[in-house]
This record gives structure tokens, C-alpha cells and sequence, in this order.
């Protein structure tokens, strides 16, 4: 995520950098998918379903601050926090179902919402300015034509609260998870090149949107802005990132499911020398924040070498996480929000308890 926010979409010989060859799409999918195997795995655990749910209510009100402080900053990333906000209180309903009514569940969402989306910013959503949410049109950019459009990421967060009810400490589900989601993320690749090719390729979708051809090769090549031209239905069979088509969904979907696979292999004997990368994990929240404070226009720390930039970022996160973790315990962002998140609950299902009796 950090790569994507920092290189250019284009390298200076004109090729797609690797940067978003790689992680375009699938760095913001991995994070979505990784917050609803997280809530599976913690919902599990708890001891009311009910205080959890109140709990994640609260995490969401707290992820919507959060997010419009961030966003108000001069930092050039788009920032993805009062989506999340939506997606937690999405999750609430959800954290009961059985792992076979979420996997139904993520299957009908990617195919459903894609078209659902497009019909409606075709018929009666309006087209907002590229940027971070104003309070205006607020819930229909977060919900429908926004950067990480929750109507569409709902998928997403369905197939990580599926994967987080899997056995997980099995060797056998890990590869399962690692094969298959290879195996999705390139096929949805080669399908939409296939689909593409028989409705007139790039050609016919300049042909059928105002965007000039250059646009659409930019476009298809290193990514959209969260949703797709509601132009031309053609466009739903393009697996570019951030687009929230289907295939765009399942690729990235699969993709993310590769990467917790891998994870999962490579700690089967423990952290060892992959602890700076789990206590990385173990903050996101804490070290997403100040990648975004750091990236701001004014920093003391806007370096112009990209990549100098870059990996001063990787390098403080992966440090700082690592003492943090090991002198403290839980990132300071996620030690507040827990805080407040259970504070707050038990003091809501204590109350409501009492007026019931």
C-alpha cells in the first residue's frame, strides 16, 4: 500500500511500474479481506457476541473521525478509513452467520453488486469529484461511487469473515489458500482478457466512454478510482484494479487469500526472524496513520527519491513496530480504539441489561 501511495503509476520509460504491477488493488483488497478475518477470529473468541457487536459500532464511529482527520490533511493518499467505518458496521449483522452462509453470501455479492452499482450511477447517483468524502453527499460516496465503494468491498469483508471461521493452523488449509488463490487471481486476469477480446477490447471501450483512448489503456492498465464508467456496461468485465468488477473482485480476492496462505506457511515454526512483519501486522491501523501523516505535502520527511522514500517507510514502520511491540504490547491507535471500543459496549449491554429487568 505504502508503494502504491508513493511511486508513480508510470515509470520513466514509459512501462507500468512494478510498484503497481504488483499491488495495485490488492494491497487495499488484502486490508479489507484482513479486517474481516480478524473480527471472525475475534468474534470467536468473545465472550457476548452482543458486547462485540456494540464494541465494533463504536470502533466505526471511531474509524470515521479518524478517517475525515486524516483526509483533511495535504497527503496525497486517498484514505480508505471512513470506508472502513461503513464496512465495520456492514460486518455487525454479519458476525453470527455460519461459514457456509458468508461463503454463499461473497459469492452472490460479486456478482450482484457490480451490476448493481453501475446501474445505478447510470439512473440516479451522481458523480462526485475524485477525493476525499464531504459530508454532503457523504453516504453515497461511501456506499455507491466513492474511492473503496462499500456496496462492492462488502465482498471483500464477507470472504474474510468466511476465511476466519477456517481452521487456520492447518498446513493443508494454508496451501488450499495459497493454490486456490493463485489460481483465482490469475484466472480472473485471463477471463476478463478473453471477455474483453470478444466485446471489442480497448477499442470498443473507448468507443462507448468519453474518455479519450489513452484514458482507457491508463485505466485498464494501472488501475481506476473505485468504480467503473457507468457509460458503457462493457466495463464490467474489466478486472482493473480498483475497479469493482467482478473479476477485479475475485482477482483480488484470490490474491489476498495467496498472500494469508503464504503467511501462514512461512509461521508455521513461529515468528523468528518474521516478527518486524508481524508486529507491522499487529498495528496497521497505528502505522497506516502516520504513513499518511508522513506523506503529507509539507513533511520533514517527503524525500524526492521515490524509492529513498519508500523504504524509509517500510524501514521505521518495520522498526518501530518491532520495539513498540516487543517494550509496549498493542499500537498506541489500537490500544485507544480497543479502549473506548469495550469501555463504551460494556457500559451499553450493562445498561440495556438492567432496563430489561
Amino acid at each position: 500500500m505504502a508503494a502504491t501511495h508513493i511511486f508513480p503509476d508510470y515509470g520513466a520509460q514509459g512501462q507500468v511500474h512494478p510498484a503497481y504491477v504488483v499491488a495495485a488493488g490488492r494491497a487495499s483488497a488484502l486490508f479489507a479481506v484482513l479486517a474481516g478475518v480478524s473480527m471472525s477470529l475475534v468474534a470467536s473468541r468473545a465472550d457476548s457476541l452482543r458486547r462485540f457487536r456494540v464494541a465494533t459500532v463504536v470502533r466505526s464511529v471511531l474509524l470515521l473521525v479518524l478517517g475525515f482527520g486524516l483526509g483533511a490533511l495535504d497527503s496525497p493518499p486517498l484514505v480508505i478509513l471512513e470506508y472502513y467505518a461503513l464496512l465495520f458496521l456492514v460486518a455487525v449483522p454479519l458476525l453470527g452467520l455460519r461459514t457456509r452462509t458468508l461463503g454463499v453470501l461473497a459469492v452472490v455479492w460479486v456478482l450482484v453488486s457490480p451490476p448493481a452499482s453501475h446501474l445505478l450511477r447510470w439512473t440516479v447517483v451522481p458523480e462526485f469529484p475524485v477525493g476525499e468524502p464531504d459530508l454532503l453527499g457523504l453516504p453515497v460516496q461511501l456506499a455507491v461511487s466513492g474511492v473503496y465503494p462499500v456496496l462492492t468491498w462488502t465482498t471483500y469483508l464477507l470472504v474474510g469473515l468466511a476465511l476466519g471461521r477456517l481452521p487456520l493452523g492447518r498446513q493443508q488449509v494454508a496451501w488450499a489458500l495459497l493454490v486456490g488463490g493463485a489460481v483465482f487471481a490469475l484466472a480472473a486476469r485471463a477471463l476478463s482478457s478473453v471477455l474483453l477480446g470478444l466485446a471489442g477490447g480497448r477499442t470498443g471501450l473507448a468507443e462507448g466512454t468519453p474518455l479519450p483512448a489513452e484514458a482507457v489503456d491508463r485505466a485498464l492498465d494501472v488501475g481506476l478510482l473505485g468504480v467503473t464508467p457507468a457509460s458503457d456496461p462493457a466495463w464490467l468485465l474489466v478486472a482493473a484494479p480498483h475497479s469493482g468488477a467482478t473479476l477485479d473482485l475475485l482477482g483480488a480476492a484470490g490474491s489476498a487469500a495467496a498472500v494469508l496462505g503464504l503467511c501462514l506457511l512461512l509461521a508455521v515454526r513461529g515468528m523468528g526472524p518474521l516478527f518486524p512483519v508481524a508486529a507491522a501486522g499487529s498495528m496497521t491501523l497505528t502505522l497506516y496513520s502516520a504513513h499518511v501523516i508522513a506523506l503529507r505535502t509539507d513533511g520533514p520527511l517527503l524525500l524526492d527519491d521515490r524509492l529513498h522514500l519508500w523504504l524509509l517507510h517500510v524501514a521505521v514502520a518495520l522498526l518501530a513496530a518491532s520495539l513498540w511491540r516487543w517494550r509496549v504490547g498493542r499500537g498506541p491507535l489500537e490500544a485507544v480504539t480497543t479502549w473506548l471500543a469495550r469501555s463504551i459496549a460494556g457500559v451499553v449491554v450493562s445498561t440495556g441489561a438492567r432496563n430489561r429487568r
